[in-house]
């Protein structure tokens, strides 16, 4: 197969949408002259993130997963593939708002996200998710996680075993409020997303797209360090603490080969010695002859345990 030339942002939104809209604008047409076919965005691209953790700041602006920002943002993308983060409205009126990602080419959604795990008080504000769930697209089969979602390891090994090649996740993580670093690059907790990052790319041997915000929104500062990360652990392009696009290219299908040539980490799996509690001891259900299972029909997938149905259906 061809290589496929992929990028992740690090860039400032706020809860003003038509300013966020034009740097998505921009965005895409910087990724779009470098022949990008992948872009990944950070989380809350739509609207900004939360000004606070505290559990008292107001959210984005709501939007539908099928309205109208969502349709603009499929025309801007247009032959590209491109994952954005935004504050949902639940689609059945009910108030709900859901910490959410879309993942748009010019013909519609591609792929749906809601966040699962909050830290902190997101919860004051959000509604969580409930699965995860790999899709397919023109540039291969994709998988999503937001931010917090990656510091669990089920998460990436959900999708992975869901035949996600790659998986990008959409952050605004921001620096250490409690031990403040005069230098970014000296964050612990910069080092955590970094460390994620890697680990969760080397352990399922996937490609990893890692987007997050950058600058100062309310009293949040964020790290930036958008990256793209090789099914070997390795990182082959990095913003740094700043603003910008993190481009790299790789053939997919040679890439995942080769990081599993010898020790293939999803076919060497033992789900039946991880079980604790009543379950455990008995055998886990096998996975087909390739190293990633494929679900065809699109079911989540819960840690070692191939096929189980998801809490969280939605219609994208």
């Amino acid at each position: 197969m061809s290589p496929l030339r992929m990028a992740a942002a690090a860039a400032s939104f706020d809860r003003d949408l038509e300013a966020d809209f034009t740097r998505i604008e921009q965005l895409i047409g910087t990724a779009r002259a470098d022949e990008v076919r992948l872009l990944v965005l950070p989380e809350a691209a739509l609207g900004g993130y939360l000004a606070d953790l505290n559990g008292a700041a107001g959210t984005p602006p709501p939007l539908s997963a099928d309205g109208p920002e969502i349709l603009r943002l499929a025309r801007l993308a247009g032959d590209m593939v491109v994952a954005v983060g935004y504050c949902e409205a639940a689609p059945d009126g009910a108030g709900q708002l859901f910490n959410s990602a879309v993942c748009v080419t010019g013909d519609g959604v591609l792929g749906h996200h809601r966040k699962v795990h909050q830290p902190l008080r997101e919860d004051a504000g959000y509604s969580a998710g409930g699965r995860f769930a790999a899709f397919d697209t023109p540039v291969g089969r994709l998988g999503m996680m937001i931010c917090y979602d990656k510091a669990f390891p089920e998460s990436a090994r959900a999708l992975a075993l869901d035949g996600a090649e790659i998986v990008m996740c959409l952050s605004a993580w921001p620096a250490s409020r409690t031990q403040v670093a005069p230098n970014l690059h000296q964050d612990r907790w910069k080092r955590r997303f970094d460390l994620f990052d890697r680990a969760r790319a080397l352990e399922n041997q996937i490609i990893w797209l890692s987007a997050n915000q950058s600058g100062r929104f309310g009293s949040l500062r964020f790290v930036a360090s958008a990256k793209v990360v090789d099914p070997g652990g390795d990182v082959l392009a990095d913003t740094g603490v700043r603003a910008g696009l993190a481009i790299a290219e790789l053939d997919v299908q040679d890439a995942l080969a080769t990081a599993r040539r010898s020790m293939a980490h999803l076919r060497d799996r033992r789900p039946d010695a991880y079980a604790v509690g009543p379950t455990a001891g008995r055998p886990a259900p096998e996975l087909n002859s390739s190293a990633v299972q494929r679900q065809s029909n699109g079911s989540a997938v819960e840690f070692g345990r191939v096929g189980a149905p998801g809490p969280d259906p939605h219609p994208c």
